[in-house]
């Protein structure tokens, strides 16, 4: 991972990484995760690979079906 002075930045390929070993940790395809998160194969390969950025929405359905959740802080600020 990337960081900067006090904070840590998220890249696509470290995020593409992420969504990769998670995958393999469970023994899924590239296929039945795409299948599973109601997405393009190709898409998803292109994600896995940092060859591409994605939405939101995609991000989430991956997410998901990985059993992430995606959080977004303010700094400083308890919400």
């Amino acid at each position: 991972m990337h960081y900067t002075t006090q904070r840590k930045i998220m890249t696509r390929e470290s995020l593409a990484q992420i969504i990769k070993n998670r995958r393999k940790e469970l023994k899924i395809t590239q296929i039945e995760l795409a299948l599973l998160s109601d997405i393009s194969t190709r898409q998803l390969s292109d994600i896995e690979t940092a060859q591409t950025t994605t939405t939101i929405d995609t991000l989430s359905k991956i997410c998901e079906t990985l059993g992430f959740t995606i959080e977004l802080k303010l700094k400083g600020v308890e919400l």
